[in-house]
């Protein structure tokens, strides 16, 4: 089980490596046109969202700070150039890559079929998320809990008959999600049904003493960076990927949860564990 576990992490370190080698130790570069405009113009432009707390908002002095500025800067290292955040919002973060305005998204998007077709989405995914609760503070306790009571959600989202159905939950739906937090403030309800990076960016905000994200997400949607569609097989995706791997495998997502105080993914560390590199074979017999 061990050998088999060392030879899964191989092929991911082989793709590591492979991305590694774009760059000569002798400064000599192995890489096709877009890689090698980012090093010629020691700049990697990075697409992130503006104002999505923890993950990439403004600092008091106008930079940007938070975990995928943090990500974005370790491709920028590795890359041995300067990091330009670009602010992107969701409905023109593909365009932004499509028409050149930037070289990588990183910047909460999800993985789908759809997405694939427009843009290089990027494996391993570097984070998740998914439906789960906002509540007062010792409210709730587990999914089971919401049985028989009211729950608000937002309209048209899929994940509500769900909620309905496996917890017998009655799911008040609003069409925008400041009225449905309103109602749960007070206390026309007993949770917040969203998304957990959402509910995780209100914690953060300051704005929720005394409310917490207690039950786990139902499921979860992996978030991937992307290059351009036609970079993906090419240097840029494939030193992209080597990143992915590096982020997962290394640890440093679930030391950003840390940093950022955001509330251990049950997922990062399965993926965590899955990337890791098994040395077990190294040791004598």
């Amino acid at each position: 089980m061990k050998r088999k576990s060392a030879l899964k992490s191989t092929a991911a370190l082989a793709l590591a490596i492979a991305a590694g080698s774009i760059v000569s130790a002798s400064g000599s570069y192995a890489a096709d046109a877009h890689m090698q405009q980012i090093l010629e113009r020691g700049v990697v432009r990075v697409g992130v969202l503006g104002a999505f707390k923890p993950w990439s908002f403004p600092a008091p002095d106008g930079t940007m700070q938070g975990i995928e500025i943090d990500l974005a800067q370790s491709v920028a290292d590795a890359l041995g150039v300067k990091l330009e955040p670009v602010i992107i919002t969701s409905a023109n973060r593909m365009q932004f890559l499509e028409q050149g305005k930037i070289d990588v998204i990183i910047g909460g998007m999800y993985d789908t079929a759809e997405r694939r077709k427009v843009v290089g989405m990027i494996e391993p995914a570097y984070w998740s998320s998914g439906p789960t609760l906002l509540t007062k503070e010792g409210a709730i306790k587990d999914w089971k809990d919401v049985a028989g009571k009211p729950v608000c959600g937002k309209q048209g989202v899929y994940y509500n008959k769900m909620v309905e159905i496996e917890y017998k939950a009655k799911v008040v739906a609003f069409t925008g999600n400041t009225e449905g937090k309103e109602a749960l403030r007070s206390g026309k309800c007993v949770g917040w049904l969203y998304d957990d990076a959402s509910i995780m960016a209100d914690l953060a905000s300051g704005e929720w003493e005394g409310y917490e994200m207690p039950v786990s997400v139902l499921f979860s949607n992996p978030w991937a960076a992307a290059v351009p569609l036609e970079e993906k097989d090419k240097a840029l995706g494939a030193f992209m990927t080597g990143m992915a791997y590096r982020w997962q495998a290394s640890g440093k997502l679930i030391e950003l949860e840390k940093k950022w105080k955001v509330k251990p993914s049950d997922w990062i560390a399965a993926q965590n564990e899955k990337a890791k590199w098994d040395t077990s074979y190294l040791e004598a017999n």
